[in-house]
């Protein structure tokens, strides 16, 4: 049985592995729902570019994984990506930022049992701020937030809570 605040090394690696197999499994049902929000969105206006942060509709459009990947094929191979490599790299930079989030939020309800509070929300809430408001515009990886209609924000906040939701989800039936 677990100790009541899980603060063996066991139960964080533990809760690293079960919140990494969340945070992988919480990225393609997030992917999923934003597939299901795009087709709704262009269903309700009659096939007009939503606004659900449009760029990501858009075939030669770079969204914020892809442009990563570029980035990190320029500081470990120095060079840029074609097209098709970042299309194929941009997935990988997703799943693989899934997984470390969901690790970090797994080791960290080992610690801090309260940290699930809400099923997740409220992680998938601040990955959102922290990430696509915070980092991504930072780093130049995406605009400033306030180019982007509110609609947009509400996008990435509910697709965030899906990931955070699914995240604890997975990690808690892993842990048992």
């Amino acid at each position: 049985m677990r100790e009541a605040h899980g603060t063996s090394e066991a139960n964080i690696l533990k809760g690293m592995l079960a919140g990494a197999l969340g945070g992988l499994v919480a990225s393609w049902t997030m992917n999923q729902f934003q597939k299901v929000w795009s087709a709704s969105e262009k269903e309700i206006t009659g096939g007009r570019q939503g606004q659900n942060g449009g760029q990501q509709n858009s075939e030669d459009a770079e969204d914020a994984t892809m442009k990563t990947a570029d980035r990190i094929s320029e500081l470990l191979q120095g060079r840029h990506l074609s097209k098709d490599e970042k299309k194929k790299a941009g997935p990988v930079v997703h799943y693989a930022f899934g997984a470390v989030m969901g690790a970090v939020y797994g080791a960290s309800v080992e610690v801090n049992p309260a940290a699930n509070a809400l099923a997740g929300i409220p992680f998938g809430a601040i990955l959102f701020a922290g990430a696509d408001e915070i980092a991504l515009p930072a780093l130049g990886l995406s605009d400033k937030p306030i180019a982007y209609p509110l609609s947009t924000h509400v996008y990435g906040l509910v697709s965030h809570a899906v990931y955070g939701v699914t995240t604890e989800t997975v990690r808690r039936i892993v842990r048992g």
